[in-house]
């Protein structure tokens, strides 16, 4: 299926790298120029030249979202280097792993609810009749596993807002969505270390799980591109599960 993407330009926060990457990846695929920003410079340099490979416009720059105003400037930024910005895709997060001490409850609201809000808001201002925004959520945010920490409550909070967005949004045709993934495995993600050191719990997930198994990446970008894209036209305001029935909840 065309996804009504080329010529399109989309800016990825965390794509170096699992779910972002593979984000960044897919929209190249479908012809959409691709901006991506992470931490690491040498993982930004080689991430940007294999999207160019895949023939298409693209431009990254090593980046702490944690600092205030960081969002901001690498929307303009970004823009700026692709000539415009149609979609805007929030990945990054900095709650996962964090433990329940006062100070993981401060990095986590700093980057995962104000460099969010930071940034969808600046992508909001410049995207044109048609524009999208995806926040990649997680299925913590609507059934809590494990001990008490902060990343349960931080992702829940954007829920709201990002309904509230899409209802502002929407008179000048601007979408706004949440891809909530369950349990995804990549290698050096937050699953191959549970796999490592923590067998049991791994173990117990996969058999929570009625596919038998973790989701990868690329299953979670399908998603996310396709929110992003046209042939979602009429999807905004939505939430979507993307867990393989790991949870029991109902969703009404």
């Amino acid at each position: 299926m065309d996804l009504g993407l080329k010529g399109k330009r989309a800016l990825v926060t965390g794509g170096t790298r699992g779910i972002g990457r593979a984000i960044a990846d897919q929209l190249a695929a479908e012809g959409c120029d691709v901006a991506i920003c992470a931490r690491n410079p040498d993982q930004v340099a080689e991430a940007v030249a294999a999207l160019k490979a895949a023939g298409v416009n693209a431009w990254g720059e090593a980046l702490d979202v944690s600092v205030e105003g960081s969002l901001t400037g690498l929307v303009e930024r970004a823009a700026e280097a692709l000539g415009g910005l149609d979609i805007f895709v929030s990945n990054v997060s900095g709650a996962m792993g964090l433990g329940n001490d006062p100070a993981a409850w401060k990095q986590a609201v700093e980057v995962d609810i104000l460099r969010t809000v930071e940034g969808c808001e600046a992508a909001a201002a410049r995207l044109p009749d048609g524009g999208s925004i995806v926040v990649i959520g997680t299925i913590s945010a609507v059934e809590v596993p494990g001990p008490r920490r902060p990343y349960a409550s931080v992702k829940a909070a954007l829920i709201p807002y990002v309904k509230n967005l899409a209802r502002d949004l929407g008179p000048k045709n601007i979408r706004a969505n949440i891809v909530a993934p369950g349990p995804i495995y990549f290698k050096g993600g937050v699953w191959d270390m549970v796999e490592q050191h923590m067998p049991d719990r791994f173990k117990a997930t996969i058999e929570r799980s009625p596919l038998g198994r973790l989701g990868k990446p690329d299953e979670i970008a399908n998603a996310a591109v396709f929110l992003a894209s046209p042939r979602a036209s009429y999807i905004t305001g939505a939430n979507l599960i993307c867990d393989g029935a790991v949870t029991q909840r109902v969703d009404f």
